[in-house]
């Protein structure tokens, strides 16, 4: 199966994805060096990882050209492993 090259405004979509994961790296960064903390701030920079997590493993992993069982192993543990890390958080607060 050949992978198909989307350009948007010039990029192809790969560079896109990448520009949005450096975003949210910078978030996360200018976050912590704020000194920002709560609940909320934990779960918004939680939730920043794993986008990022599921960006790299539709785009850079190539998961997302695949069909059937092997593209959701990944979204899986994704999702149980936010759920428990967020469950943590706020049973803690």
């Amino acid at each position: 199966m050949a992978m198909q090259k989307r350009i948007i405004l010039g990029l192809r979509a790969c560079t896109w994805v990448w520009i949005l994961m450096m975003l949210l790296s910078l978030a996360t960064y200018i976050i912590g060096q704020q000194g920002l903390s709560g609940l909320r701030i934990s779960l918004l920079v939680l939730a920043f990882a794993l986008l990022k997590g599921q960006l790299v493993s539709t785009y850079f992993m190539g998961l997302g050209q695949v069909r059937g069982f092997w593209r959701w192993p990944v979204t899986l543990w994704l999702v149980i492993l936010g759920s428990l890390i967020s469950t943590a958080f706020i049973l803690a607060n």
